[in-house]
């Protein structure tokens, strides 16, 4: 089955309160690398992430999954922090996951690894960003 994103095209999102544009590149490992994610799981994971999207906590704007680690472009809100929203993602996926596949529960303690990496995606450089603040005065 093919999981289509409805990934918004325009680059802000609004949740009422906020217009952001906050994008990150979220990656996160099963426990001890493990490839224990059957295309069945990696197709049920893409599921619960994108049904368990809201504006108030992470927006998926591009997602993969592999056997044994996640990558997930999202947009978060100012009001939350990065890690807030990875363990929600982490959380729900694992609880859902484990519930469903009772061979995860037996296969690991733990579903996911306690790191993660992140990285923001910034649409102009530092240099860009630092002479338009420096500009500013000028205009």
């Amino acid at each position: 089955m093919e999981i289509k994103l409805d990934i918004p095209e325009h680059k802000y999102i609004s949740n009422g309160k906020t217009v952001f544009g906050c994008e990150y590149h979220i990656v996160w490992c099963v426990k001890y690398r493990r490839s224990v994610l059957s295309p069945k799981m990696q197709e049920r994971l893409k599921e619960i992430l994108l049904d368990s999207q809201t504006p108030d906590i992470y927006v998926v704007r591009a997602l993969e999954v592999m056997p044994d680690h996640v990558h997930v472009l999202v947009s978060i809100p100012p009001t939350k922090s990065v890690a807030q929203a990875i363990k929600y993602m982490k959380g729900v996926t694992s609880r859902l996951l484990r519930q469903e596949f009772p061979e995860l529960e037996k296969r690991l303690p733990t579903l996911w690894t306690r790191g993660k990496f992140v990285a923001t995606t910034g649409g102009v450089t530092l240099e860009t960003l630092k002479r338009y603040i420096e500009d500013q005065k000028g205009v």
